[in-house]
């Protein structure tokens, strides 16, 4: 995968937005976005403000300013003054290493909250988007309809050192090898071992 971009949230890593509250805010930006789409937005966002206090002084419409064109911007800015908010009220704006406290913010669900926990706190999540829920399901690794499902399948037989390398490695693999459609099989590293479950065509 070395040839392609990163995933938005560990190139945000890389350029120092390490934080737990910044992770977690990359991640509801990138909801149903692109990440080189949520990963601009978030990088403008943060160049503005990168804290729960420095955000929530900001308005939401100036919030919305900076992570446009990412997909339902409106409702995402007045959810990130919310949760900057929330966190400056509650925690003095440094967020706990808790899953059951970031689940607790509206909006926010197992993906991000794992996400954000691999990354800013070491912890051995798993967290699985579209891309992990596709190709891992297409390599016959698991058989499961829905990502949730998928991460819980996951769980069970990953061997956990990969949980948060799993999310790393297969973003972009989904993204530019085993794509929705038309997966590039004929020059695919793993197609040895991959079952090609669901593939009728391929490039």
């Amino acid at each position: 995968m070395r040839p392609w971009p990163k995933a938005a949230m560990f190139a945000l890593a890389e350029d120092g937005h390490g934080s737990l509250f910044e992770r977690l805010v990359a991640c509801i930006i990138s909801i149903r976005t692109r990440d080189e789409v949520s990963l601009e937005a978030a990088r403008r966002l943060f160049q503005v403000a990168r804290t729960p206090a420095a955000l929530a002084r900001l308005a939401a419409a100036r919030i919305d300013s900076l992570i446009r064109p990412a997909t339902f911007h409106e409702a995402k800015a007045a959810q990130i003054r919310e949760l900057a908010r929330q966190a400056d009220a509650a925690y003095g704006g440094e967020l706990p290493c808790d899953a059951a406290v970031l689940q607790g913010f509206r909006g926010v669900g197992p993906k991000c909250a794992n996400l954000a926990l691999g990354i800013a706190c070491g912890e051995r999540r798993i967290s699985v988007d579209v891309h992990v829920h596709r190709v891992t399901n297409r390599w016959g690794y698991v058989r499961a309809p829905t990502p949730e499902r998928t991460m819980a399948e996951l769980q069970r037989v990953l061997p956990e050192r990969w949980w948060i390398e799993i999310n790393a490695l297969l973003v972009p693999f989904g993204k530019h090898v085993c794509t929705g459609t038309l997966p590039r099989c004929s020059t695919c590293p793993v197609l040895d071992m991959c079952r090609q479950v669901g593939v009728t065509e391929h490039r």
